[in-house]
């Protein structure tokens, strides 16, 4: 039997057993012991797979550009990396726009700012909306990065991929949306836009914060994996297998403001995990 035929056969056996993700972290781990990491191959193994937690911080970091492809240049990029976000902490400091009490997403805040030429003149001065959109992923972020060095630079790089690169595909994410939920439940459809719905649905917490917030961090990571790795399309599945989750609810809501203030709901991230938020990421990201 040949190296490829055994493979094959291994991973049946564990797909039927119920250890899908035993094959599937070993092909992962070959990709990473590379010489020179094939970002393509790691793009597509995280748009097909989800990332063992064990790796995911290493791989969005090799995705979004803040570590090299070639392994004998990481730890010395991460030292650079590590004195750039010391010397802007510390300037943050200087300048008294932080303190040692200033929690970590709010810091997170200021350093991307002053790096930017965006730090306002007075840390009272009220939030853009883009701010709030960074704080809501950077919390998130927060939850499953544990190194604030390493978070800093993975929600950094994470935002300016959905500023820069999907920029011009964001705005057309809502209309699609719609072209979906059409095509998966009309019924549903015509009931949001009877209510006049259809135009107030959340799609800043959906689409610009890419569900930071709404879903549960498992659930999240999962999406990501998919938007770090070249795919904003993602979260249009999503969006529509939340609306079907939900279709029971929503169906009996009788107002724009009321389905609207469900979705946005505070507790709609709890109600997502008690309704099967492992439904809604097996039919938006199939394995």
């Amino acid at each position: 039997m040949t190296e490829d035929s055994q493979r094959n056969f291994r991973s049946v056996y564990y797909e039927k057993v119920g250890f899908r993700g035993v094959e599937e972290k070993k092909s992962l781990e070959i990709l990473l012991k590379d010489d020179r990491l094939d970002i393509e191959k790691l793009c597509t193994f995280s748009q097909r797979f989800p990332l063992p937690s064990m790796y995911r911080a290493l791989v969005w970091k090799v995705l979004l550009g803040i570590l090299p492809p070639h392994h004998e240049s990481h730890a010395q990029v991460m030292v650079y990396r590590k004195d750039q976000y010391s010397d802007v902490l510390h300037a943050l400091k200087v300048i008294r726009f932080i303190s040692d009490a200033t929690p970590q997403v709010e810091v997170s805040l200021r350093m991307y700012q002053l790096e930017y030429g965006r730090l306002p003149r007075s840390p009272s001065f009220p939030r853009e909306p883009e701010d709030e959109v960074f704080l809501a992923i950077a919390k998130a972020m927060e939850e499953m990065v544990e190194d604030n060095v390493d978070c800093y630079w993975i929600i950094r790089c994470f935002v300016n991929q959905l500023n820069n690169k999907y920029r011009d595909y964001l705005p057309q994410l809502p209309k699609a949306f719609e072209q979906y939920l059409s095509l998966e439940d009309s019924r549903l459809l015509s009931h949001l836009r009877t209510c006049s719905a259809v135009s107030r649905l959340p799609y800043d917490l959906w689409f610009r914060r890419c569900f930071a917030g709404c879903l549960p961090e498992s659930s999240l990571q999962r999406v990501w994996d998919k938007v770090v790795s070249g795919s904003c399309k993602i979260l249009v599945f999503v969006a529509v297998e939340i609306l079907l989750t939900f279709k029971i609810k929503v169906m009996a809501l009788n107002s724009a403001e009321k389905i609207t203030r469900f979705l946005e709901n505070g507790n709609h991230k709890e109600n997502v995990t008690r309704e099967g938020h492992g439904k809604i990421l097996q039919e938006a990201c199939p394995d």
